[in-house]
């Protein structure tokens, strides 16, 4: 995962390089894992790019990224992506992690789950 996420701040980087900062709006969720603080040290001296980043619910970042007032979105909500894209204001959307909802319980739960769409 790490690596497709540098993939896309580095290409994000190479278009906003000139000013040297790249602005991101993130979800509070993403930012509350601590994966941006884990990883910001390694893209700040592969790059010299320095992140500021602001943690929003995504549908404040989305309008931070409408407005331009971020140049990269770190967002959950793949329809509203594609529509937001679609609308021209990103120009590319890449899927970077994905949940993974693991339920642990005693089997007698189980016929409760049966037939039920557990992806959606």
């Amino acid at each position: 995962m790490k690596k497709i996420f540098f993939v896309s701040l580095a290409l994000s980087a190479s278009l906003f390089a000139a000013d040297n900062d790249l602005v991101m709006a993130t979800t509070t969720s993403t930012d509350n894992t601590g994966l941006l603080d884990a990883i910001y040290p390694a893209y700040k001296a592969e790059t010299g790019v320095d992140i500021k980043w602001t943690a929003v619910g995504t549908g404040a970042a989305l309008k931070l990224g409408e407005n331009c007032d971020a140049d990269i979105l770190f967002v959950h909500s793949p329809k509203v992506e594609k529509e937001f894209v679609e609308k021209g204001f990103g120009v590319d959307r890449t899927p970077v992690m994905y949940n993974d909802f693991i339920l642990i319980a005693d089997k007698s739960i189980a016929p409760k789950f049966k037939g039920k769409d557990l992806k959606g």
